[in-house]
């Protein structure tokens, strides 16, 4: 969306709106119903018009540092961005290409992932790159063993 629809009004209300009426109580069930969606798909299930991921991922976020559940929501992204970027799974091998691919779906996860966990992030990216998951590898939601491995819940 290009014309700054989804800015008009007041959008925090209807995007609890559209949450309310898909039948979810918060925006992280919704999200959570969908766990390997991309907040771009989040979006448009909300208001292809008039909601945007940017939105979405400022609700989440919201929601996660209310709940004391930056962490997760922090793996739940994670999960997004590597099932949007790696279609197949982890490389079995990281040649170049491959290792762009990786790099690029790490990067959009560190774009969004909390500026609290941030630092984690980029550490997390570091160790994956270099001791790569099983190939094929492709998390189904945050509480994905090696995720939680990875970035363990740390909030109580």
């Amino acid at each position: 969306m290009t014309d700054g629809r989804s800015w008009r009004g007041n959008w925090k209300v209807r995007l609890y709106e559209r949450v309310r009426e898909r039948g979810y109580s918060s925006l992280t069930s919704f999200a959570d119903a969908r766990p390997t969606d991309s907040l771009v798909a989040l979006a448009e299930d909300l208001g292809e018009d008039d909601i945007n991921a940017v939105q979405v991922f400022h609700g989440l976020v919201a929601e996660a540092e209310r709940s004391h559940r930056l962490t997760r929501l922090a793996r739940g992204q994670l999960v997004r961005e590597l099932f949007e970027g790696l279609p197949n799974g982890w490389p079995a091998v990281l040649d170049d290409a491959s290792r762009f691919e990786v790099a690029k779906a790490l990067s959009a996860w560190i774009a969004y992932t909390p500026e609290t966990h941030q630092d984690r992030a980029r550490q997390i990216s570091v160790a994956l790159l270099a001791k790569p998951p099983p190939p094929g590898w492709r998390p189904l939601g945050p509480d994905d063993e090696l995720l939680l491995t990875l970035l363990p819940d740390e909030e109580a």
